[in-house]
This record gives structure tokens, sequence and C-alpha cells, in this order.
């Protein structure tokens, strides 16, 4: 986690501190690197806990389980089956008003009410239950938790997208959809670098959302967010406009690229589906920033995570149960600092410092070493950890990019095809940074080195 006071923008969400559109395209290309905003640290609103300047999405009543960001996909049919009765409503001056139920085809422009109506019966409520320990130094108490949050239905079978932090440490999840049909889910899976998350309710015939394209929004673009507000309001829908697309900010630690909207997001919305005026699921609901580091408050600033980034893994997750296809570098890394640069006498101060490699790992393979510092990924600039993390979200495993590295006061290349992340490492994220290596001495890494004690304590390990 990032804790420097100066940080403007950094949140967290940790206790402590339909049819599956393709992935993107072979010629899409991600987006320019871009600075990284660092949200406010929070504090979650557990049990005597309270939520500060960057509200997490979902709400953690009483003691929150769970958080939010993310969308989903919709997978098995080929089209979503919807209802084309007539929804009945009111018009202003009093008389009777419908709102015809269209087909989400991609081409009809639709008005907010439309696209409420073609899409409130693929958005469900999710409310966690679980327990957290707590302690006062001298021992330790166990206590129950509740949250909430938003999904929205990927197949008719039952397949639910959310965030990953929504349903992380819960020990029950249940779904509400619209007609208040609940259902005890399962959870499938998920992605906490993505905070993507699949559950699963027993159930068939559901109405799946449509996705769309976020890689066509544009700033000005008319959005629309349907879910769980406060883990009371359920289905209320809110709209504003898009504010920035491509928005680069820090979620406790991790990098994300998120899209930025003025339409009201409040603690319970995570994981609920971000629209547009087709009515196509286009993001995953994520977070509010309501507040500065010195107290000034701001409005209409919300976030969601561009289907396009995670629909594959979405993919990947209800099939496999985790992502296969996560890159992995396989060394013990930190951001390069003036510390660093004057304790082993280099002349760089930017980058990313390598402590320890995986031996027969990708890095290995490529000749990397330790005490390297990476400084580029391939036409990427690399000042510190978050911009290696933005620019490996890029990549899938077996693909393969030049590394320019810095070495002993020279500059060299080398070709390295990107390992994915063990299996037994998919859930082990960032609350328990992962193991750097296979043992060979008593660090663990599988090198015996001095600095490695250094790196057991301080690196970022299984990278």
């Amino acid at each position: 986690m990032y804790n420097d006071e100066r940080n403007l923008y950094h949140y967290t969400y940790r206790r402590d501190g339909s049819e599956v559109t393709p992935p993107p395209t072979d010629d899409y290309q991600p987006a320019p690197q871009r600075h990284v905003q660092e949200m406010k640290p929070v504090k979650k609103k557990r049990t005597g806990l309270k939520i500060t300047a960057l509200a997490l999405s979902c709400a953690l009543l009483g003691g929150g389980v769970g958080g939010g960001v993310v969308w989903a996909a919709t997978s098995h049919s080929s089209t979503p089956q919807i209802n084309t009765s007539l929804r009945d409503g009111t018009a202003s001056g009093g008389a009777p008003a419908t709102v015809q139920l269209h087909k989400v085809d991609g081409q009809t422009l639709l008005t907010d009410a439309e696209v409420y109506a073609a899409n409130v019966d693929s958005v469900v409520a999710i409310n966690t239950t679980g327990t957290i320990t707590s302690s006062n130094g001298f021992w330790q108490t166990q206590q129950p938790t509740a949250g909430a949050g938003s999904g929205f239905v990927l197949t008719p079978d039952g397949y639910i997208a959310t965030n990953y932090h929504v349903i992380d440490g819960a020990e029950t999840v249940k779904v509400t959809f619209y007609n208040g049909d609940t259902y005890e889910a399962e959870v499938i899976g998920g992605e906490e670098d993505y905070d993507i998350a699949v559950i699963k309710v027993d159930a068939e015939n559901l109405q799946a959302v449509t996705m769309g394209d976020s890689t066509l929004l544009n700033v000005g673009d008319r959005v629309l967010a349907i879910g769980n507000p406060l883990g009371e309001l359920t289905f209320s829908q809110t709209g504003g406009m898009v504010s920035s697309v491509n928005r680069a900010i820090d979620v406790d630690g991790i990098p994300f690229n998120m899209i930025q909207t003025d339409a009201s997001i409040n603690p319970g919305n995570s994981g609920g589906p971000m629209f547009n005026q087709y009515g196509q699921v286009v993001g995953i609901v994520s977070a509010k920033y309501t507040n500065t580091s010195s107290g000034a408050s701001a409005e209409g600033l919300g976030f969601a995570i561009p289907i396009n980034d995670v629909a594959a893994m979405i993919q990947d997750i209800m099939t496999n149960g985790y992502v296969t296809n996560r890159p992995y570098l396989g060394v013990t890394a930190m951001s390069m600092s003036d510390n660093l640069a004057e304790q082993f006498r280099y002349d760089i101060t930017e980058g990313v410092f390598i402590s320890a490699v995986d031996k027969d790992g990708a890095a290995d393979r490529a000749g990397l070493r330790m005490g390297d510092v990476i400084t580029k990924v391939g036409d990427h600039d690399i000042k510190s950890m978050a911009d290696l993390t933005i620019v490996k979200k890029q990549y899938s495993a077996g693909e393969t990019v030049t590394l320019t590295v810095y070495r002993q006061g020279e500059t060299v290349e080398m070709e390295l095809t990107w390992d994915s992340v063990p299996e037994e490492q998919q859930t082990v994220q960032q609350e328990q940074p992962q193991s750097g290596g296979n043992s060979g001495n008593q660090y663990g890494n599988g090198y015996t080195n001095p600095y490695d004690l250094f790196d057991y304590f301080f690196g970022n390990r299984g990278w």
C-alpha cells in the first residue's frame, strides 16, 4: 500500500488497512502510459470503522465483508432473452405512460428509461456475511460482518459478475433479483489484481446483459449505472457523462485503468454494471472519490473498470475458476529510489530494482539478474513498480516483449516471454505477497545472497 501523505488519490478496500464478448482484437492498442494518480487511504465501515475520503462502491454495512469494483460478461446464448412486454409508468401530467422494452442490439439508441427497463432484470443485489478477527493487543475476538454490493447476469444459467472485494472473505453470498427471487450463490473464482469475480446461482432462463465496447467511449458520452446504493436502495439507476477515459488511479497499491464519470455512485454500487446509451455494459462500477487530503470536498468523481480490460478474464474464470493467462515475470522487485541508488552506487534513481530471480522462470530464461534495474518494457518507460504493473496488465502469458535493463552502468536489452502465474498462487495477491521462487536457502527464494534477506522483508515477491 502506498501510504505517502503526499498522495492525493488513493483508497483501499481491504479489511486490514450471458454472453461474453471476445477479448480485444489483435489490432487493439492499449492506452498510452499515464501518470498514476493515487487515491487517498480510506477506512472501511466495519463495526466501529468509518468510510473516509474515497468511499468504496460497495458498502460495508455493520462491518463489511466486501467492497466493490468489476464488470462482467455474458456467455452462452447468442442473444440475451429480453421480455418484450410493456412496463407501465406514470407521465408527469398524471396520464398513464409506458416504456417500450427494446432488444439491446447495439444499434438502437435508448432513452434512460428504456435502458433501465431492458436491463434491470439482469442486475442483482449482493449481500454477504462473514467474520473478522480483531485484537486489542492481549487477545483476539471474532465478530460477525455483513457487506453489500451489486452484480450482473452473464449467462442464462446463473453466472454473475461482480467485484473481487465484494465477495472477498465472504462465508455466505446471497443474490436478490428485481422480482424478489433470492438465491445462495457459489463463488466460482476471482482476480484480485483486476478486482473481478464470478459467482453462480442455481437458476435457469435468467436474462443476461449485452456487452459493449468500452474503447468506443468518448468524454461527454452519457452512461448509466444500476445497482444497490447503501445496500438498501436496491435497483436504483443513476446517470451522468463520461468525464475521462483511460484514467489511471491507484487502488491499494494496484494501478487501475478506469472510466471516470460524474454519475452518482455510492457504497453498494460496487460490482454493478455501467451502461452506454445502447443499453450495453461498458464498465463495472468501482469507486467514488469524495474529498482531498486537505479536506476539501469533491463531487461527481466516480470510476468504473472498462469492460474490454477484463472480458477475457471473466470468461477464463467462468471456465477454469481463475485467470490462466495472467503474465508472470518470476522476480522479486521494488521501485528504484534515491536510497537504493546510494546503497548500490547506481547512477539512476528510477526503474524497477530486481532483488531476486526465480530459477528457470521467465526472467531467468531471459537473462535478468539480481541487481538489474528494468527501465523500459517494450516502448513503455518504467519508473516504478506502479508503471510495471500497468504495463504488465497489457500482456498475456506466452507473449514476448523486449526489456531494457540498466546493469552495472550500462544499458542492455533482452527478449522476455511471459510465464503464467502458477495456479497455487492465483489467490495470493496483495495481502500476502507471493513467494519469489523455489526454496533454495533459508529465505526461500532460490538464491544464496546477503541481499536476499533485505528482499525477503521488503521486496514485492512472486512478481
